[in-house]
């Protein structure tokens, strides 16, 4: 089915043809996430918009390994250095 002729009510109400509903998985009472683009109303299902943002999460490029690898070889660094969180490095003397 590509193209439907819906008619909207007074009350701003249209039924979506049973086919479609199916189609999209839209039970009875369930809800659907509209937006204009273009000047075209496009209605989404919520599973529809997480599997559409799961893959342009996929798509980015991935960092090598985690912040929080980072994060925790950092502090090691500064353990082995002998400093505390609540530390400062030490101020290096001026030369002279």
């Amino acid at each position: 089915m590509d193209q439907v002729t819906v008619r909207v009510d007074a009350a701003g109400r249209m039924v979506i043809p049973r086919d479609l509903r199916d189609a999209l998985g839209i039970p009875e009472g369930g809800e659907l996430r509209l937006s204009l683009q273009d000047g075209e109303l496009r209605a989404t299902t919520r599973l529809a918009a997480l599997r559409r943002i799961q893959a342009e999460l996929r798509a980015l490029p991935r960092a090598a390994g985690l912040a929080s690898e980072a994060l925790i070889a950092g502090r090691r660094a500064e353990a082995a250095r002998g400093l505390h969180e609540d530390q400062a490095p030490a101020p290096v003397p001026p030369r002279g």
